[in-house]
């Protein structure tokens, strides 16, 4: 049975730094891409970030470069989004996905494998 186990969120005051992690089990981390989506409240899921399945390719939706980092250890089957400068428009509900897709990596359907999401909220 494959899991996605979301955790670290919270609230942040605006500027702040957070982080959060998705810890995986029940398939072989290490060939999967892992991204980061979020959702929030009263929109649709949006991309936020992705990284390749060696850790060596990155990409990042616009609205987040610069300011958030997400990076794997595929040692403790682990995904990693660490958010710095955050700010109101931040707040949401962020899932981690999972892929071997080798395209179309912005896009929700592309991933097969969800979890269950932790809330970040960024308060004025």
């Amino acid at each position: 049975q494959v899991r996605l186990v979301e955790s670290g969120g919270g609230l942040v005051q605006a500027g702040g730094s957070l982080s959060v992690s998705c810890v995986t089990s029940g398939l072989t981390f290490s060939t999967y891409t892992m991204a980061w989506f979020r959702q929030p409240p009263g929109k649709e899921r949006e991309f936020v970030a992705v990284i390749s399945w060696r850790g060596g390719g990155t990409s990042y939706a616009d609205s987040v470069k610069g300011r958030f980092a997400i990076s794997r250890d595929n040692a403790k089957n682990t995904v990693y989004l660490q958010m710095s400068s955050v700010k109101s428009e931040d707040t949401a509900v962020y899932y981690c996905a999972a892929t071997t897709r080798s395209t179309a990596w912005n896009f929700a359907a592309s991933y097969r494998y969800w979890g269950q999401g932790t809330q970040v909220t960024v308060s004025a």
